[in-house]
């Protein structure tokens, strides 16, 4: 297979792609045209199919895999493939898992370490509240399984909310024994809790988008309720503990500006803070350095509010 990262300008195409968006469109002198964006693990291309009259033009939509017979053009500096034929690929003619970036590190690995730190947690009424979301919700936990952390800012992969939920604890996890002013078990079953409402603010890859809920409400507000919910069903649970726990996930994006409902009032809010401001930002850089070659300045980021570069030298 192809994939869209290797693809150069002179390149012939005859390769299955997974349709990520297809628009119907006109040029200036009234000639209709499909605007298309051609998606596999590796990124995303636009894609022109300028002949519909073209018997090899079959039609498609978005959600499809799709043959296609093309060249790789460039147009305004960015490559983009002229499409000549294209028909629905069959089902058997292609691998899903090619189509969809996949976290680097093996998701049944990372549920079994996820599982360790559950297991870890000794306060009864906060290890019974992880098995309950993590155990006994299957539903819930294969969707933690697969789910991204984001649509493209960092972790948006499946998998994604795994590792990034995986390094946050472990974060949080080396500050406990670093700071004893910190409560370890209140400060692991938050960090392993703060981003469970991504389970529902976003919908699964292909279309990795944002539910109806995650427009009205966002992962933070809906975590807070997922906790509520599940320490409810756990007899004599503390109410000044699940405070402290919501509170936690309420105010871990640390200010107003950036989402939280509240800013941190707790040590251990203040931790998972910086654990999680830590891990999406160095993975930031770490995504950025993966798919650039010979280029050190990035341009101006937003979230970092600068032009930023990638480190000279070893």
């Amino acid at each position: 297979m192809k994939y869209i990262k290797d693809m150069q300008e002179g390149n012939a195409i005859r390769d299955i792609y997974y349709c990520k968006q297809k628009n119907d469109a006109v040029t200036k002198t009234g000639k209709d045209y499909w605007n298309v964006v051609l998606m596999d693990k590796t990124g995303t291309i636009d894609a022109k199919v300028w002949d519909l009259n073209s018997p090899s033009v079959l039609e498609f939509s978005a959600g499809d895999y799709v043959y296609i017979y093309g060249d790789v053009t460039t147009f305004n500096g960015a490559i983009q493939i002229t499409v000549k034929q294209s028909r629905i690929a069959k089902e058997g003619e292609y691998n899903p898992m090619e189509y969809f970036p996949v976290s680097s590190k093996n998701i049944d690995e990372m549920w079994q370490q996820l599982l360790g730190y559950v297991d870890s947690v000794k306060n009864p009424h906060l290890n019974a509240l992880l098995k309950k979301i993590f155990a006994e919700d299957e539903e819930l936990a294969e969707k933690f399984r697969k789910s991204s952390a984001a649509r493209s800012v960092h972790h948006a992969f499946i998998g994604g909310l795994l590792e990034h939920t995986l390094s946050v604890t472990e974060n949080c996890e080396f500050m406990a024994k670093k700071y004893p002013v910190l409560k370890r078990d209140l400060l692991i079953t938050a960090a392993l809790l703060h981003d469970v409402g991504k389970t529902r603010e976003f919908s699964l890859f292909p279309e990795n988008n944002y539910t109806d809920d995650g427009n009205l409400l966002g992962h933070i507000v809906m975590g807070a309720q997922m906790v509520e919910a599940a320490a409810e069903k756990i007899p004599g649970f503390p109410p000044t503990l699940k405070s402290e726990l919501e509170h936690c996930i309420l105010a871990h994006h640390g200010k107003l500006e950036f989402g939280s409902p509240k800013v941190p009032a707790l040590v251990e809010a203040v931790a998972l803070n910086f654990a999680d401001d830590m891990d999406a930002k160095l993975e930031i850089f770490t995504e950025i350095a993966d798919r650039t070659y010979n280029k050190e300045w990035q341009g101006y980021n937003k979230l970092f509010d600068s032009n930023i570069r990638l480190t000279k030298g070893e």
